[in-house]
């Protein structure tokens, strides 16, 4: 049985056509050269050192404002351990909750990042992966790159 249509603009039935479905596409051929595969994986290790070291450098920022040392930490929690024996209970939980905070950032304090092998690797890639991805002196230094950093990866403030 022959399946008819009819057209919209002339008013004839003319016999549709069966459309059989095309062959899947074979990808012969197109296998990446060793030159391509090298090249995709140096720029995965450039992202990955660039990405190692911005993380790095902004975990080490601190908050705005005045900036805490390990003795101005150690003064609050002796003013709060003086504090929380009269306290109420509800007091006491905060204060708990407060010297818990305290003892945290001085850890965090005491155990700062050492960059220098991170910069290290950031300097050896930088420059190759500003250029191929288009990556300006002015955004890495927006992120907080130190400019004397941008220096030794031989990115500067001049285009090109």
């Amino acid at each position: 049985m022959a399946i008819t249509k009819k057209s919209a603009t002339s008013g004839r039935t003319t016999a549709a056509k069966k459309t059989a479905p095309k062959a899947a596409k074979k990808s012969a051929g197109r296998a990446m050269s060793d030159d391509h595969k090298a090249k995709l994986a140096q720029g995965r290790n450039e992202s990955r050192v660039v990405s190692r070291y911005l993380e790095a450098i902004t975990a080490g920022k601190g908050k705005r404002g005045r900036k805490r040392t390990p003795e101005s930490i150690a003064m609050q929690i002796t003013k709060i351990d003086a504090e929380i024996a009269n306290a109420p209970a509800i007091r006491q939980l905060e204060l708990t909750q407060k010297r818990y905070d305290l003892l945290a950032e001085s850890e965090r304090l005491s155990a700062r990042v050492d960059l220098t092998d991170v910069e290290k690797q950031f300097v050896k890639v930088a420059k190759s992966y500003a250029a191929r991805n288009g990556i300006s002196y002015g955004a890495f230094r927006t992120l907080g790159v130190p400019a004397d950093v941008l220096k030794k990866a031989g990115i500067s403030r001049a285009r090109g």
